[in-house]
C-alpha cells in the first residue's frame, strides 16, 4: 500500500550518466581508443569490481574470511572507486537487504519488480521500514574500523581522486588520449557498466533461475549474472549460506572472486576462509531444494528448465519455469521468520508516520 515518491534529481542523474555512457561505448566501437586505453580501462573496471565482491560483500559484510590490515586497506581503495557509496552504507544496506530480503524491509526489494530492484530503489525515497530497521541493523564491528570510518568520513573526497581524477589522467597523461575521450570512457562507460553489473545480483538474480538450495527463498542461481559479476550470481546458494567465502557450491564455474581469496590466502593476506561443509549442503538441498540440482534434485524438476544459453551443472538457465515463492508476510509487511528482529512494529509505525 505504500506509495513510492520519485527522487527526481537522481532519476535524471542516472538517465545522464547512461547517455554519457552508451557515447563512451561507441567511441570504443568506432575504434576511437587506444588499445592501452581499454586495457586500463579494463583494469579499472576489474578492480572496483571486486572491491564490492571481494571486498565490501564477502569481506566486510559477511565476514567470511579474515584479512590483514594492508589487504583491508586494499578492499576499501578498490570499493571507493566503484562509486557505491561509502562502504560502511554499503555493507549496512546488504546487511538489511539479507535480514529483509524481498520485503519492505529490504532496500531493493525483488517483489516490486525488476527495474525497482535493479536501479528504481535508488530513484525512489526509501521505504520507512528500510530507514527504521537500518537504524536497527548491528554495524558495531565497523564502526570499531577506523579505516571504515575514514573512508566514511572523507568518501567523495576519496571517489573523486580514485575514481576519477586517476583514472581519467593515466590515459590523457600516458597515452595521449583526448581527455573527453578519457572522461566517457575511463569514467563513464566503466562505471555505469560496472554499477549495472552489481545490480543484475539484486535484480536477475532474484528472479530468473533455479533454486536448488532452498525453494522459499526468492534468490536464484545464474550464470549469466556470475559471469558479469565475477561470482556473484549462485545467489540461491549464497543466500542458504551468506557466509561461505565462495558463494557457491563449485567454485570452478564463473567464480573468479573465490580463487582471488584463495590466493590472498596462499600469500598470507586472508585467513580463517569459512565455508559450507559437503554434508551440511547436501542437507540443505534435500531438505528445502527446487529439486533442480544437477546431482541430488529430481528428473521432473530439472525437466520444468528450459536450458538456454552455456550449461552448467548447478544452472542450465537463467530462463526457468518454475515459480517464484511466495513472501510469507506479516499483515505489516515484514518476513515471519525475522519476527524477533523488528522489536516493537508499533513503534516502527509510528516513527514512520511522523516522517
Amino acid at each position: 500500500s505504500y506509495k513510492h515518491t520519485i527522487v527526481w534529481k537522481n532519476a535524471i542523474g542516472f538517465l545522464i550518466m547512461h547517455i554519457l555512457a552508451l557515447w563512451g561505448v561507441g567511441l570504443l566501437f568506432a575504434g576511437y581508443m587506444k588499445w592501452q586505453t581499454l586495457v586500463w580501462t579494463f583494469f579499472i573496471a576489474f578492480l572496483s569490481t571486486e572491491g564490492v565482491t571481494i571486498g565490501a560483500h564477502r569481506f566486510y559484510t559477511h565476514k567470511s574470511f579474515k584479512a590483514t590490515p594492508f589487504l583491508k586497506a586494499i578492499f576499501l581503495l578498490c570499493q571507493t572507486i566503484a562509486g557505491q557509496n561509502s562502504m560502511f552504507i554499503w555493507c549496512r544496506d546488504h546487511r538489511l537487504h539479507h535480514r529483509y530480503s524481498d520485503t519492505d524491509g529490504d532496500p531493493h526489494n525483488s517483489k516490486r519488480g525488476f527495474f525497482f530492484c535493479h536501479i528504481g530503489w535508488l530513484m525512489h525515497k526509501k521505504h520507512p521500514y528500510v530507514i527504521e530497521l537500518g537504524r536497527k541493523i548491528d554495524m558495531s564491528d565497523l564502526q570499531a574500523d577506523w579505516m571504515v570510518m575514514f573512508q566514511k568520513k572523507y568518501y567523495y573526497h576519496l571517489y573523486f581522486l580514485l575514481a576519477f581524477l586517476i583514472p581519467v589522467w593515466v590515459p590523457v597523461h600516458f597515452f595521449g588520449e583526448p581527455v573527453l575521450h578519457s572522461i566517457l570512457v575511463v569514467y563513464f562507460a566503466r562505471y555505469v557498466l560496472q554499477l549495472n553489473g552489481t545490480w543484475l545480483v539484486n535484480s536477475a538474480a532474484h528472479l530468473y533461475g533455479t533454486r536448488p538450495y532452498d525453494a522459499k527463498l526468492q534468490p536464484v542461481e545464474s550464470w549469466f549474472v556470475s559471469f558479469i559479476s565475477l561470482g556473484e550470481g549462485w545467489h540461491n546458494y549464497h543466500h542458504a549460506f551468506p557466509w561461505d567465502y565462495k558463494a557457491a557450491e563449485l567454485t570452478m564455474h564463473f567464480n573468479q572472486s573465490a580463487s582471488i581469496i584463495r590466493f590472498f590466502e596462499r600469500i598470507g593476506l586472508a585467513y580463517d576462509l569459512k565455508t559450507a561443509s559437503p554434508e551440511l549442503v547436501t542437507n540443505r538441498i534435500i531438505r528445502t531444494g527446487d529439486g533442480s540440482h544437477y546431482k541430488m534434485g529430481t528428473e521432473e524438476a530439472r525437466a520444468a528448465v528450459t536450458a538456454w544459453g552455456p550449461l552448467h551443472p548447478l544452472n542450465p538457465t537463467y530462463n526457468t519455469t518454475l515459480k517464484a515463492p511466495d513472501a510469507i508476510l506479516k499483515p505489516e509487511g515484514l518476513p515471519l521468520y525475522h519476527e524477533k528482529d523488528t522489536l516493537n512494529l508499533t513503534v516502527i509505525q509510528k516513527n514512520s508516520r511522523r516522517g
